[in-house]
């Protein structure tokens, strides 16, 4: 006996045995019953559940397991008990447990046309999205007084107030390691005092604005992604539309004014933050006059290095801006989403402004700007 389950071989004609079941055939006590017969070794040539009081699904699939695996032929089932046989018997699966495996020659294209397909729908996407957007711009230049003037406030605030420390100090750091890394090289040749043109111009240029972006997509893109990810799981957003609210307006608009514009100062400042960070180490380590350092600053670096910083920097919050909005709009399903789509957010959006400066830099090359 095995909790409400009992069960006895009785011998049969031609060496086979009858099992005989009795009281509670449930989900609750046929587990050790099934692990004792399991291990019975002889053939099972009838089944009698004329002593069953009770089962349920389980039951029933153990018995009828039973009933196929030894060709038992079952009596004294009730009423009940047939039905739930014949339910178990038409639901009963043949597939194989464990699939074949696909071979890679086969499994590698396939994944790929999947991918293919997936950016297919992607692009599609990102297009309506831009629509979407531009429909926005529309209505608010139509009725200026729909522009969320307080939105765009605080998230100015958020993406550029916010983060002048943590971006100032990272700044710092670079122009230090710059400054310390080039004098090193240049020493060789003697010519440490170029490290003075080498922190000037690789920062404005390129460094400042570039990491200033990457840190704006780990911080506020991710945030952007997060934010309206989750007002989307929460129903918010549909909220917004039945009461008239564009959540494109209110939500999408606002972070992209937000985050275009504070790129811009953003980056000014990294590339500042920068320099002084490399003048520091010009005074402790080459013994380059702290003012000295920033006066040769302006006289080697040429003004367009500014101006290719600047030019830069909105489109780099731009690009941050709108795939952190854009993965946060197509969040869906489940919480699992919101992490999903928030690291897709911060990868696409670094991966665009760096394959985006790759372009600036030959760009400006080919403009007499190099």
């Amino acid at each position: 006996m095995y909790g409400a389950v009992t069960y006895s071989l009785e011998d049969a004609e031609a060496g086979t045995t009858r099992l005989v079941l009795g009281g509670q055939l449930l989900v609750s006590s046929v587990g050790p019953f099934e692990q004792e017969i399991d291990r019975f070794d002889g053939e099972i040539a009838e089944i009698d559940l004329s002593g069953v009081d009770e089962m349920d699904t389980t039951g029933a699939w153990v018995v009828s397991r039973l009933a196929n695996q030894h060709s038992s032929t079952i009596t004294g089932a009730s009423e009940t008990a047939t039905h739930l046989l014949k339910a178990v018997e038409v639901a009963g699966g043949d597939g194989e447990l464990c699939p074949a495996v696909v071979p890679v020659w086969e499994r590698v294209p396939l994944a790929l046309g999947e991918k293919v397909y997936a950016a297919r729908g992607g692009m599609l996407g990102v297009v309506s999205f831009l629509g979407a957007i531009l429909v926005g711009f529309g209505s608010i230049i139509r009725k200026p007084s729909s522009m969320p003037f307080r939105a765009v406030v605080r998230q100015m605030e958020m993406v550029g107030v916010s983060a002048l420390p943590i971006i100032g100090l990272m700044s710092f750091l670079i122009g230090i390691v710059i400054a310390q890394q080039g004098a090193v090289q240049l020493q060789q040749f003697g010519a440490e005092t170029l490290t003075v043109n080498l922190v000037g111009r690789i920062t404005l240029r390129e460094l400042g604005v570039l990491m200033t972006a990457i840190m704006v997509a780990g911080r506020s893109g991710s945030a952007f992604a997060a934010q309206i990810g989750t007002m989307k799981l929460t129903e918010e957003v549909d909220a917004m539309r039945t009461i008239g609210i564009s959540p494109i307006v209110q939500l999408v608009i606002p972070r992209i004014l937000a985050c275009t514009f504070m790129m811009i100062l953003l980056g000014f400042y990294s590339s500042i933050v920068g320099i002084i960070g490399g003048a520091v180490i010009g005074q402790v380590a080459l013994g380059i006059p702290f003012f000295t350092f920033l006066e040769r600053i302006q006289e080697v670096v040429p003004l367009h290095d500014v101006w290719v910083g600047l030019v830069k920097a909105p489109v780099f919050g731009l690009i941050v801006a709108l795939a952190g909005c854009y993965h946060g709009m197509q969040v869906k399903g489940n919480s699992e989403e919101v992490g999903i789509r928030t690291t897709m957010a911060v990868v696409s959006a670094i991966f665009a402004v760096i394959v985006l400066d790759a372009f600036f830099a030959v760009f400006f090359t080919e403009v007499g700007w190099g």
